[in-house]
């Protein structure tokens, strides 16, 4: 097995997997970009959500995902506005910069672009769907995670649908 094998298609925060998983696309993720590797602090922040009572996907039964942990996180890093998925995803990536990496908050995305990572969101995984045919639409999918909690402005929303070269509903 070569090194380049070994490396993670994807590192993903808690949101995109969240929302796919509650507009059951979340098997989307292997087919799209092969095994997905998430620090111990998203698990965390996702079984946290289910000791809470909300419908968050239980990790363990993916089993295309890898725990992985960064070796280290930047400390000038504590100081900014970001969970801890976000910190370990993010620093996880910079240690492993050919990977995509999974994100939705708008700072952490900065962050990361800055960083010259590829940075990808929930809505980036539904047109990367349609592209490979794993659904007709998204305009659907961008209803159904408004309604499961996730906040796209009208602006976005357009913008997504028009690459997707659909129309708002």
């Amino acid at each position: 097995m070569t090194w380049k094998a070994t490396m993670p298609k994807a590192i993903s925060n808690t949101s995109p997997l969240l929302y796919l998983h509650r507009i059951d696309v979340l098997d989307w993720l292997p087919r799209l970009l092969g095994e997905i590797w998430v620090p111990g602090a998203v698990v965390g922040e996702l079984n946290e959500g289910r000791l809470r009572g909300y419908n968050v996907p239980d990790i363990k039964e993916c089993s295309w995902v890898r725990i992985i942990e960064p070796r280290s996180i930047p400390h000038e890093w504590f100081a900014l506005d970001l969970g801890a998925g976000e910190l370990a995803a993010v620093s996880l990536a910079l240690e492993n910069p050919s990977s995509v990496v999974l994100l939705d908050d708008a700072l952490a995305r900065r962050i990361a672009k800055a960083a010259k990572l590829n940075v990808w969101g929930t809505l980036k995984i539904l047109l990367e769907a349609k592209g490979q045919r794993l659904t007709t639409t998204i305009e659907p999918l961008i209803r159904r995670l408004k309604d499961a909690g996730m906040w796209i402005s009208e602006d976005i929303e357009r913008r997504i649908l028009t690459l997707a070269k659909e129309r708002m509903g």
